[in-house]
């Protein structure tokens, strides 16, 4: 087990030195908080992520061996320095009408105004991702031909709703829309946009790869081509679906640094540690050993995107959201367990 974890912990090792240097050199001294906060962050990454490893591996399970060998290498670039780097400095820059390489400068030298801004983005950015985090959540219940169901009454009617066109997309805008009518009237457009971008980005991405599938189900001999298109959509959707899962992660770990390179670096590690529990899960085989693993990790899904809608009026703790999400995946392990041990008898 521990050879998936080999890059892990060297990236631990080289990021908690990375921090303890940045602490002593640049903020006189604090080499060993630096530390501390850097590992901090990544614990809480790792543990509030179980349920983002376990839809990882659901997804990463159809992909090719190089394009599962991309999502460590390229994907782990996106993750942190795309989502976790980049991202927030691209979004201050958009609200706060900055150039990026001012809201950089201040990120750097100016912590407390960057993290203002930031604060001041949070519902738009939220409503994104709990739009395309529930969008994920009703189109894997309503899914017509699902025949295992785990909370038994609640899945079966959930199901049973795929009769009804663009169920999904009804839900999560009628959800939004009641988000909308509990908002001050100064935030309704961006969160309004913010959200219809999460649905549309869901939309595009689903539809298409389910349109390489049928593609690669039609005709047999496919060129390397396609099959290059279709890993590519794949990579792209799982990419998304880290980054839904990211967002909230990246906005409460200001609570507890405001310090750019040691929220990057903590969540560096955490993030490297999530994507090498990701590729054990497949290669072990895990989902195919506990039925209802996938099923958990759905709710999961489900109740982070509602958190994040409800984090626009009131704050919620990252600690609640994990605990929750870990609870539904550990759930679903228990009774996955109980229900291999029954057919064995």
């Amino acid at each position: 087990m521990f050879q998936y974890f080999t890059g892990s912990f060297i990236v631990t090792i080289l990021g908690l030195i990375s921090a303890y240097l940045w602490g002593e050199h640049v903020h006189n001294g604090t080499g060993l908080t630096c530390i501390f906060i850097a590992a901090v962050l990544a614990i809480l990454e790792i543990s509030l992520s179980f349920d983002n490893a376990v839809v990882n591996a659901m997804k990463l399970e159809k992909m090719s061996e190089k394009w599962r060998h991309r999502f460590i290498t390229w994907g782990i670039l996106i993750a942190v320095f795309g989502m976790r780097f980049l991202f927030p400095l691209l979004v201050v820059s958009i609200f706060a009408k900055l150039n990026i390489m001012s809201v950089l400068g201040m990120a750097l030298n100016d912590v407390n105004q960057y993290a203002h801004y930031l604060e001041l983005t949070h519902a738009p950015i939220v409503t994104f991702g709990g739009a395309f985090l529930l969008m994920l959540f009703m189109d894997y219940f309503t899914e017509q031909n699902k025949e295992i169901h785990w909370i038994y009454p609640l899945e079966n009617h959930l199901q049973k709703l795929n009769r009804f066109r663009g169920i999904c997309t009804m839900t999560t805008l009628f959800v939004l829309g009641i988000l909308l009518n509990l908002l001050p009237l100064n935030q309704r457009l961006s969160v309004l946009t913010s959200g219809i971008a999460g649905i549309v980005t869901y939309l595009i991405i689903d539809g298409l790869a389910e349109w390489l599938e049928r593609r690669q189900e039609e005709r047999a001999k496919l060129c390397a081509d396609t099959i290059k298109c279709s890993g590519l959509v794949g990579f792209l959707y799982l990419e998304l679906i880290d980054a839904s899962f990211s967002l909230d992660g990246v906005l409460g770990a200001f609570a507890l640094s405001q310090d750019i390179i040691i929220i990057t670096i903590g969540l560096f590690i955490g993030a490297m540690f999530v994507r090498s529990l990701t590729i054990m899960l497949v290669e072990k085989k895990t989902l195919d050993q506990f039925l209802y693993l996938e099923h958990g990790a759905h709710w999961a899904i489900g109740t982070l995107a509602i958190l994040m809608f409800v984090s626009t009026l009131i704050e919620v703790p990252e600690v609640v959201t994990g605990l929750l999400g870990l609870v539904f995946i550990l759930s679903a392990l228990v009774t996955s367990i109980i229900h291999n041990k029954k057919n064995k008898v």
